[in-house]
């Protein structure tokens, strides 16, 4: 039995990432427009500040995969990816509660 060609590994985690970018992009314009009413333009600073990790998310994908998937994966931004991922739960999460039924 051979084992799989190690492009194929890269290739998985660089459209994983990019499905996170869109994921947090669509979750950040989805929950600034249900907060509109209750954090004003706030909630829209927070969808661009979604944007722009996601924007990173997406580049720094498509660099290491152009490079073939040798550099490990970065530490910062996948933390600030996940900070960004808590932030929109969180609002999310306060909107269903200060909402209710």
């Amino acid at each position: 039995m051979s084992e799989p060609p190690p492009t194929l590994a890269a290739e998985r985690t660089h459209l994983a990432w990019r499905r996170t970018a869109i994921g947090l992009t669509g979750g950040a314009i989805a929950a600034a427009h249900l907060l509109q009413e209750f954090l004003g333009p706030a909630a829209w600073s927070l969808a661009a500040s979604a944007l722009v990790i996601s924007v990173a998310l997406a580049v720094v994908s498509h660099r290491r995969h152009l490079v073939g998937g040798a550099l490990p994966p970065g530490g910062r931004l996948v933390a600030v990816s996940a900070a960004g991922v808590v932030v929109i739960g969180v609002a999310a999460l306060a909107f269903v509660v200060l909402h209710g039924p």
